[in-house]
């Protein structure tokens, strides 16, 4: 879709988003009374599900796109470059967006808020999460940090003219909001490579904790929806669903540069070959095995290349050496393999590709993961088998 609906052509936005399950019928009035039309930006750019593309769109020349946009399930960039983009083309990376109404929806039933419920929000962006939650908690109920000033300061805007004061601090979500902690609820609205610590000592025993986490494997993160155990001492639970979110600030990744990594010819490096396919490996984009392969295979990198010619090369980065490999898979053919540096991160992925097949190819849902003071910890299906993660 790259317009806005016209009327009969699909339900409201609302209703899909209760047949579909995405929002629970206690959230569907607070989803009527509070639009996310009152909280974005006059400029906005849609991301076109369909091309993949983002697109500017303006209320004041086409104020009918710009509503069907507002009122659609398609995630909506609001800021570039940290700020430092102007104009109407999208600039380098999106920073700062408001998200798909299935995700947030999905992601507050997660939460799972209770009446009087004290809500600490990490990423404000728009205000519009933080205003959904004022609505059903009351506002001073919600506390919402935002690491951009001018961003803090638009939604602090948004909020007050709607007529709600959920509390908006400017300040570095990873350290949470100690000034006022306990919270019940912790929910993150962007992607976390690591979970502070910082959020499970300011979250009560029995408190939940909702944030997308990943690897830095790929840009594909899941919703982890953690429980603080009763002695405050660890945060655990399983993922809910497989979603990519602009990264904490903190913990992005820059970006490969290839020729670090291969300075002269792939075949420089030690060919092998493997019995892998690519319909095998290369999968759908939201599937949960380049999820967990992430988990299996630390401090490494995934790029999917395009195909050309019946050929698409896999490189793999260690992202803690220069330590690279290249499947090279091509159809009809048998994939050849090449490997470099200290590490052969090419056995370690098709050791870990083969753990997942042999153990079912398990989804996202079977996974778990456990945050400590000393790290975090991976799970398949019990929390007592765990693998540590390398911290982000």
């Amino acid at each position: 879709m790259t317009t806005h609906e016209r009327e009969g052509e699909r339900p409201p936005l609302g209703r899909s988003l209760l047949e579909s399950e995405a929002m629970t019928s206690d959230w569907a009035p607070t989803y009527e009374a509070v639009p996310r039309s009152a909280f974005l930006p006059d400029l906005i750019w849609p991301h076109d599900m369909e091309t993949g593309r983002s697109v500017a769109v303006s209320k004041a020349s086409d104020p009918a796109a710009w509503q069907g946009y507002a009122d659609s399930n398609v995630p909506i960039v609001t800021q570039w470059d940290d700020g430092e983009h102007s104009g109407t083309e999208p600039g380098d990376e999106s920073t700062s967006s408001a998200s798909m109404p299935s995700v947030v929806f999905s992601m507050l039933h997660d939460l799972d808020v209770q009446p009087g419920s004290r809500v600490l929000e990490i990423g404000t962006g728009t205000g519009w999460n933080a205003a959904l939650l004022a609505h059903r908690l009351g506002s001073v109920n919600v506390v919402t940090v935002e690491v951009d000033e001018a961003v803090a300061a638009s939604a602090r805007a948004a909020l007050k003219r709607f007529g709600l004061h959920a509390k908006v601090v400017h300040g570095d979500g990873f350290r949470g909001h100690p000034e006022g902690a306990p919270y019940d609820r912790v929910i993150a609205t962007c992607g976390l490579r690591s979970i502070p610590f910082a959020w499970v000592e300011q979250t009560r025993p029995g408190g939940v904790i909702v944030a997308p986490w990943g690897t830095h494997f790929s840009r594909q993160d899941a919703v982890a929806r953690l429980v603080v155990s009763k002695d405050g001492e660890q945060a655990s639970g399983l993922f809910t669903g497989l979603v990519e979110f602009m990264k904490l600030r903190s913990q992005r990744r820059p970006p490969v540069v290839h020729a670090e990594y291969v300075p002269g010819r792939v075949a420089d490096g030690d060919e092998t070959s493997t019995k892998i396919t690519e319909e095998e490996f290369v999968r759908e984009k939201f599937n949960a095995h380049r999820f967990a392969l992430g988990l299996r295979v630390p401090d490494c990198c995934q790029v999917v290349a395009y195909k050309r010619d019946g050929a698409r090369p896999v490189w793999f980065y260690g992202l803690s050496d220069r330590s690279w490999a290249c499947a090279m898979f091509r159809d009809g053919a048998e994939a050849r393999v090449w490997q470099g540096g200290p590490r052969r991160l090419w056995d370690e992925v098709e050791e870990a590709h083969r753990w997942w097949v042999g153990h079912g190819e398990p989804g996202h849902s079977r996974f778990g993961l456990t945050v400590t003071s000393d790290g975090h910890q991976a799970w398949l299906d019990k929390p007592s088998d765990r693998w540590p993660l390398t911290a982000a």
